[in-house]
Formats: structure tokens, sequence, C-alpha cells
């Protein structure tokens, strides 16, 4: 299988780790270790004993216990594929799940896997895309209309990556009806789930509503360890899950033991991380909605409701994004993410705000408005 480059991958392959200011941070604020084992007073010397041969390839079974009862409700943790983060779920779902010629429709824009892996092994793609005017909302009339007699899987994600966008609970249920009617899977990419800013909107996880659905969860965004490359698929459908639990066999085999560890310790925890992260969030958005509103002449910005990363978009007619961006980060050392690299027009970025550094970004991107495009004025 040939691949085409990940193209935002490629991006922060060149930038991330070189700018001063990454704005566009798609995780929360991180911990260490010491601040993870501090959650319980016996997991330090617990984590010293840690037996480093091989782990089991479904995952630990403390893990998946842990996974199953703290995020799910009618899913048991036989129905947990640990993988190394999402983005190995993704590459064995697409690979395990599908066949060339089958379709699918993806929720559009989107993270390049989840529809890039499928076409290069030969399915055909139909964007369902977001409506920006709407407010990123999606139209289940497309999607009907869209169902072709090969369709395989229908493809979503939320709280959206990259729009901050979060579905209406009825929606959520007629979409699984449609689903259901023309047996299809629904590969639900619900790596933010938790992060929604009030509470009461947070959507049931997809295969705890849908007998095929697959879920996909991660320890890097809602929880802030993406060092732990954590991450996993849910799914209560047996076929899926074992033609991906004997396609993992090729890709990782099993898990690394001290991250099993301290993902399942973060876990029994993972509402104090949860609300520490929703803190961050809830602080950031305090400043970036006045900023926004005090450049609205040159951003359109349509506020998140879930997750800890939106999409605005750029007014000015001659500038593309990436020049922009790329002035920005000269200038500034400031780092946002231009929306073309998700495939998706000239003029949206993506935005971070999980961490709590962004007030010092926030400043230096202010100070470049106002020197690039206010001082003339």
């Amino acid at each position: 299988m040939k691949i085409p480059a990940f193209q935002l991958e490629r991006f922060f392959a060149q930038y991330e780790f070189k700018c001063k200011y990454l704005l566009c941070a798609s995780d929360c604020e991180s911990l260490t270790i010491q601040e993870l084992l501090d959650f319980e007073p016996e997991a330090e010397t617990n984590f010293k004993k840690l037996w480093l041969g091989y782990t089991e390839s479904q995952g630990n079974p403390e893990l998946r216990e842990a996974i199953s009862q703290n995020l799910y409700e009618n899913t048991a943790p036989e129905n947990i594929l640990v993988h190394a983060g999402a983005e190995e779920a993704i590459f064995n779902f697409m690979n395990a799940a599908l066949s060339p010629g089958d379709h699918l429709i993806v929720h559009y824009p989107c993270y390049q896997s989840l529809f890039q892996i499928a076409e290069a092994a030969g399915c055909q793609i139909t964007r369902w895309e977001a409506d920006q005017t709407a407010n990123w909302e999606l139209d289940l009339n497309f999607l009907k209309t869209a169902i072709q007699p090969n369709t395989r899987a229908i493809v979503i994600n939320h709280p959206h990556n990259p729009t901050g966008y979060l579905m209406q609970r009825e929606k959520f249920a007629a979409l699984i009806e449609i689903a259901r009617a023309h047996n299809l899977l629904l590969f639900s990419d619900e790596v933010y789930r938790g992060l929604e800013y009030n509470p009461a909107d947070r959507l049931p996880a997809a295969c705890d509503q849908y007998e095929n659905a697959v879920s996909l969860g991660v320890m890097s965004k809602t929880y802030g360890l993406p060092g732990l490359r954590i991450g996993w698929a849910a799914t209560r459908n047996r076929q899926v899950f074992e033609a991906m639990a004997a396609f993992k066999d090729y890709t990782s085999i099993c898990n690394s033991a001290p991250s099993e560890f301290l993902a399942t310790l973060a876990l029994r925890h993972h509402e104090k991380l949860v609300e520490r992260n929703l803190q961050i969030i809830h602080q950031n958005l305090a400043l970036l909605n006045p900023f926004f509103e005090q450049h609205a002449d040159l951003f359109d910005w349509q506020a998140p409701r879930a997750g800890a990363i939106a999409f605005p978009a750029l007014k000015l007619a001659a500038t593309s994004i990436e020049d922009f961006s790329l002035q920005l980060l000269d200038q500034t050392g400031v780092l946002l993410l231009p929306g073309n690299y998700y495939g998706y027009g000239e003029k949206n970025f993506r935005i971070g705000f999980g961490r709590r550094n962004l007030s010092a970004g926030i400043e230096q991107f202010n100070q470049f408005l106002q020197h690039n495009f206010r001082a003339a004025k």
C-alpha cells in the first residue's frame, strides 16, 4: 500500500519543536510521571516492580477494565482492543474491516487518516462536509442520499477535530438509525469525549448505542497524556473486533507495559484530569473570545462547544492562511496550523487552547496584528 504523505504530521515535524509558542496543539496540558504516580500511595512502588516482558495483545486486563468501567455503559472489557495510540487503531480498522471497492462516507474536514488510509487501500470516499456558515453543522439528508449499494461505513468525529463542533443528541440518534437501517459500520472518533463545556451536551459513546459501531478513544487529548501512546477501539461487533485483533499482529503486536500501567492509573482518576483540563480550556477561552471579538474584521470566529481546538478563518482576501501563518511564525515564533493541511481551503486555521501557556502566545499574536494590520490605521 502506498499512502500519500500525512500533510499535517509533516508540517508538525518541520515546525512543532522549533517554534516558541505552539498555538495549535491538539492535546491538553500534560503531566509528569511523578504527578501521575502521586495519585495513589503505592503507585510508585508498584511501577518500579513492573515486569517488562511482553504484554497481552488485546491490552492489559486491568486497563481494559478501567476503560470499560469509567468511559462506557454497555461495552464490556472484552470489547476493548488497546492500541499504540489512536492512529494505530484507525489504521487497523481501515485495513481489517474494509475491502477494496467499499464506499465510506466521512465527516469532513477531518484528521487525514480517517479517509486517506481507506482511499489508499482502494475504497471510495464521499466527504460529508460540515457547513461552516451554520457553525459546522452536518446535513443528515446529504448522508441519506450519499449511501450507495457498496457503502460499508460512516466515519464521524465528535467532539470534532478541528472545529469543536458537537452534534445534537437528537441528530446523533437519527444518525445511528440511518446506519442501522442500512447495516453500516459506524466508526466514531471520540478522542475529545469528556471535554464538553456543558456536561449535559455529552453524547453517549457510539459503541454503547449501536451494535455495529466502533468508538475510538485515546489518552492523548482529553487526558493530556500523548506520551503514553495508548489508544483503543471499543466495539460489540465481534467480527470487526477479531479482524482488528488479528491485524494488530502485523503492527504493534502488543503495547508498552509502563504505558499500560500509567494509563490504567490515570483512568482510575480520569475525572480529576478532565476537571483540570476543562478549567484550563475555560480560562483560555476567556482570552480567545475577546481576542477574536477585537479582531472580528480579520477573523471569522465560531466558538466551539467542546474539545481543545477550533477552526477560525482569515478574512483577508489577498492572503492565504499558510502565508499568514508562516509570516506570524517568522516574526513572533507563534505557530498556527493552516487549514490547507486538512485539505480544507486557504483561509481556516487550527488554534489549540488546552495548554496553560496560551496567554503568552496570544500576546505575541496580538502584537503581530497590531504591527502588521493596525499600525497604518
